[in-house]
């Protein structure tokens, strides 16, 4: 059938993409059964601890309401633990910790500490407690501390008292111990850095006691004016110091020996680890005090490999997944989240001896026709360098050199459709969050609902990703609003010139970070007619005034200091440049967002709607940072689709109910 591009319909509906699709993360193995957390929008979002016995049977561990999550650093992580056939986990009301046996459907609450968070839980079987990080709320009084205080401390498990290991850091996280016990390893950061910028990783005695000696220094933080990130230490099984550091540019796994010595394992240029947006992530493991299994990643696509630990050499496992998250180990089975441009994101059971792969759960059991779907073709495109620079608050003029930009370009595809001769389809840009973090070709309905009614996408990592090594993270230091704009109008007009996509009609759409480089794109270029900010960032002043500890210094390096660089905020905050705004926009707002409260949605809707450009504001009732409840998910798509559709002036398949634009005639 031929039919204008965007108003293809598609069975890739809303409805189904809500209803028979959930999260899913976390895998691990515990006494051959495997386990893994499910976020299910079906029940407003909550994180259930699934178990699958030999026999295949899964049943829910926490049952409602309890919510395994943890709010420390507000993005949490490591928030449950497997031990002595006990469940242990942050519960997400009170963010107090539960204990539940396998056995029993009744949790139990472990601790009564209202002014605490938990989370990053390990298991110290030599004293019989848990090692943790811990995010003290109780400093947050008058005439005290204006922001919570963290530290690593320990958790009886049968009184449950908070006992404090080590403190005095802004940031802890990662504690690993010792087979023995006798050692346990951490790492922390400081104001302003983040822990890509520069982590110290410490080790520490541990003494009969409980009681830890000071800790000393083994990697990162600042050498010789070189900013080191370190993450994810282990112990090997013979005792020896694992972890991963970005000294030579890339995150590559380097081995402490007993010298006191760090060599680097098996020297790529890789990256083995990820930025710790939330705690606890695995992306080693060790099969034996000969080997471990590690998955890395060139160019943001996943790979497997098996590494000697005596000379670093590498035998890489050829799997299907492009994209591969946390994984864990036991007993030659590796468990892993992985995903590919066919294949949705899901746990996979790898059996190393046999290399047999065997899918367990996805997160969705919908079936489509391959012919629904758009696969993504790796493009990589010129972009002028145009640094700011810690000095300048605004860049002025191109410069000679070009650097290169890299991305996701996702073709319109609808087996049911053809396109009306000499039509080129309208094109979505996509802006992952971060600024500090990446986007993947794994299979994502989400992307898919809009290539099968016709439009294209570009799904965009521009420079300050990560999955490139540590210099293209970096172009991004005191250049956010810069280089992240000037690569998606490159990667745009790259697609315009090879006329793949119609350059009257490019939309850009992002949420956190990536809504503020949406709403700078629209505000400081000409280059897209339309736009989607989700919980998006308009006034940088009023993120570095209002948003949570992790995140406080965030804008010393990817801006400038605050205040004494008030210049460079308001020059690169969209809402003081309204009047240069002229593209209509539609804001989605979670009203209980702590990291991006909603008073900045709020602002640019009455800045735009005094202006008279069609705007649209969609706020959701009991919604953080990120939605999770089903119906708002499915409220967002829908409504993002209908402003698309009244913008450009094209027949909707849908029946979705509208939403008032303000500012433009019905």
């Amino acid at each position: 059938m031929q039919s204008p591009y965007g108003s293809w319909k598609s069975p890739i509906t809303s409805d189904l993409i809500v209803a028979a699709t959930i999260g899913l993360s976390s895998p691990a193995i515990y006494r051959d059964a495997l386990y893994w957390v499910e976020s299910r929008p079906q029940e407003a979002g909550r994180n259930v601890l699934v178990e699958r016995d030999t026999a295949g049977q899964e049943r829910d561990i926490n049952a409602a309401p309890y919510n395994i999550r943890t709010r420390v650093h507000e993005y949490g992580g490591g928030a449950w633990l497997l031990f002595e056939d006990t469940l242990y986990f942050a519960n997400f009301a009170d963010q107090q910790l539960y204990r539940q046996p396998l056995d029993s459907n009744q949790p139990t609450a472990l601790t009564d500490e209202p002014t605490l968070r938990f989370a990053n839980l390990i298991a110290d079987h030599h004293h019989r407690r848990l090692i943790c990080v811990v995010e003290d709320h109780s400093s947050l009084e008058p005439n005290k501390s204006p922001e919570p205080q963290n530290r690593l401390c320990a958790v009886d498990l049968d009184s449950g008292k908070v006992t404090t290991l080590t403190e005095g850091h802004d940031f802890y996280a990662a504690p690993t111990l010792s087979p023995d016990g006798r050692s346990l390893a951490f790492i922390s950061w400081d104001h302003p850095d983040m822990p890509w910028d520069e982590t110290t990783l410490w080790l520490a005695d541990m003494g009969p006691d409980g009681q830890i000696g000071t800790p000393g220094y083994i990697a990162g933080g600042n050498k010789a004016g070189q900013k080191i990130s370190v993450q994810q230490p282990q112990f090997s099984p013979s005792g020896e110091l694992f972890y991963i550091s970005d000294q030579s540019g890339w995150w590559n796994i380097y081995q402490c020996n007993p010298a006191g010595k760090a060599n680097i394992l098996c020297e790529m240029a890789a990256e083995f680890g990820v930025p710790l947006w939330g705690f606890a992530p695995c992306t080693y493991k060790f099969l034996d005090d000969q080997r471990l299994i590690a998955v890395f990643s060139i160019d943001n696509e996943s790979h497997i490999g098996r590494i000697s630990l005596g000379d670093g050499t590498m035998e890489e496992m050829v799997t299907p997944y492009t994209h591969i998250g946390s994984i864990d180990l036991a007993n030659n089975q590796l468990v892993f989240t992985g995903a590919s441009a066919t294949i949705f994101s899901g746990i996979v059971l790898l059996d190393l001896a046999s290399s047999s792969i065997t899918p367990v759960k996805q997160v969705s059991d919908l079936t489509f026709d391959n012919e629904y779907f758009s696969i993504p073709e790796t493009i990589s495109f010129p972009t002028p360098w145009e640094s700011a620079g810690p000095d300048t608050a605004t860049v002025t003029g191109p410069s000679n050199a070009a650097e290169v930009a890299h991305g996701f370009f996702y073709a319109p595809k609808n087996k049911d459709y053809q396109p009306v001769p000499g039509e080129l389809p309208p094109l979505i840009v996509m802006l992952h969050g971060g600024p500090t973090g990446a986007t993947h070709n794994g299979l994502s309905l989400h992307t898919q609902f809009w290539t099968s009614r016709g439009f294209a996408v570009l799904d965009v990592n521009y420079r300050g990703s990560t999955g490139y090594g540590r210099v293209y993270r970096d172009k991004l230091l005191h250049n956010w609003g810069i280089v992240d704009v000037q690569d998606t109008v490159a990667g745009s007009r790259y697609l315009v010139e090879q006329h793949r996509v119609d350059g009257q009609r490019l939309a850009i759409r992002g949420g956190s970070a990536g809504g503020y480089t949406t709403l700078s794109a629209l505000t400081f270029t000409d280059t897209f007619s339309a736009g989607a900010s989700h919980y998006g960032i308009g006034d940088l002043e009023a993120l570095a005034r209002d948003t949570h500890k992790f995140e406080s210094r965030y804008l010393d390096s990817m801006i400038g200091p605050y205040p004494e660089r008030l210049d460079i905020y308001q020059a690169r905050s969209p809402i003081h440049h309204v009047d240069q705004l002229s593209s209509p926009c539609i804001f989605f707002q979670g009203l209980e967002d702590r990291i991006v409260p909603p008073n900045q949605a709020e602002a640019m809707v009455t800045a735009l709607n005094n202006k008279g450009i069609p705007v649209a504001y969609v706020p959701f009732e009991g919604e953080q940072h990120g939605f999770r409840a089903a119906g708002n998910i499915k409220r967002c798509m829908d409504l993002e689709l209908y402003f698309y559709a009244r913008i450009f002036a094209f027949s909707l398949a849908d029946q979705i109910e509208p939403i008032e634009i303000l500012n433009l005639p019905p």
